[in-house]
């Protein structure tokens, strides 16, 4: 998912203009690290088309303050939309790890929405499925996560709380080098997680609300911790829906791992792969090679694609 607009540097005032990474978001209000300094940036007019992850050029108004003037270019872009708006999730991202539990139950349709948005972004796509000491209903979890796993998504299994060490252990190799993203649900354990290979987390937390002003809503915001230079892990709210309507139909035919092999060997040209004679899609359904469940969700996207009125 490209950008769809970024500023250019003011050529005029470039060289009155700093460099900063923006570490966490609240609203049009950002928390920007410029070198060993934290300090509060906010855009211009009422449109935030900041994210965390961005490299932005600023002007200071004051020690601590300062405005966005301008967007580097972004190498990946994630956000969700409805049928009204879009929320920016993070951008530069290399990976994103989608963190789901034994219990609670988590949401087959958020998980493969998610691998969509991943797919179409160009970003490496995880499973974390976490609370494997809940063994009475792994097998189940393990089942339902079979669907993704032969896609060729990896699952890792870990268990914050009962193997903090083990998990963390696990953790470290995947994160080095990458700037990674975890989404997924309340409850599912992310938090715990994220005080296992950050342990400052709760002290950066409680530094950026102060810093952005949302007093107790820690959890309203995303935020970006630096592990070291080539390094970082970014930690998104819970949230129960991800909306996708700014998938045209031809980027959610490729964004399907599972369409590729299949794509152009339809009848038609141009086949929406819904109810046309002769789609090789429709064929790989009926003889198993594509789950009905990605299928059903592919129809549902392409419906709320057309439905966009922003």
């Amino acid at each position: 998912m490209a950008s769809k607009k970024l500023h250019s540097v003011p050529r005029q005032a470039s060289g009155a203009l700093e460099a900063g990474l923006v570490i966490a978001a609240h609203g049009r209000h950002y928390l920007v690290q410029a070198g060993e300094q934290k300090l509060q940036c906010v855009t211009r007019g009422k449109k935030s088309d900041v994210a965390v992850g961005d490299r932005i050029r600023f002007a200071r108004t004051s020690p601590d303050q300062g405005v966005v003037e301008a967007i580097d270019e972004r190498k990946t872009l994630l956000y969700r939309s409805d049928q009204y708006k879009s929320k920016l999730l993070a951008a530069n991202v290399t990976q994103l790890f989608i963190v789901v539990a034994t219990e609670p139950s988590f949401s087959d349709d958020l998980v493969s929405r998610s691998l969509v948005a991943a797919e179409s972004a160009g970003v490496a796509a995880h499973l974390i499925l976490n609370k494997t000491d809940i063994e009475e209903a792994l097998p189940k979890t393990r089942e339902r996560l079979q669907v993704y796993a032969q896609l060729g998504y990896p699952v890792h299994e870990v268990s914050a709380k009962a193997q903090p060490e083990a998990t963390r252990a696990a953790f470290m190799p995947l994160l080095q080098g990458q700037s990674t993203i975890l989404i997924g649900q309340s409850g599912m354990g992310k938090s715990s997680l994220i005080n296992l290979i950050v342990p400052d987390a709760d002290i950066a937390v409680r530094e950026i609300s102060a810093a952005l002003d949302t007093g107790k809503h820690t959890t309203t915001f995303t935020r970006l911790y630096r592990m070291d230079d080539e390094t970082s892990i970014i930690d998104s709210p819970g949230f129960q829906e991800f909306g996708l309507y700014q998938l045209s139909e031809g980027m959610l035919e490729r964004a399907f791992r599972d369409f590729t092999p299949h794509l152009g060997k339809c009848r038609f040209y141009n086949c929406h792969h819904l109810n046309e004679p002769g789609c090789a899609v429709l064929e790989a359904v009926q003889s198993g090679e594509i789950a009905p469940m990605r299928h059903q969700l592919y129809a549902q996207l392409v419906h709320e694609s057309s439905q966009t009125l922003y």
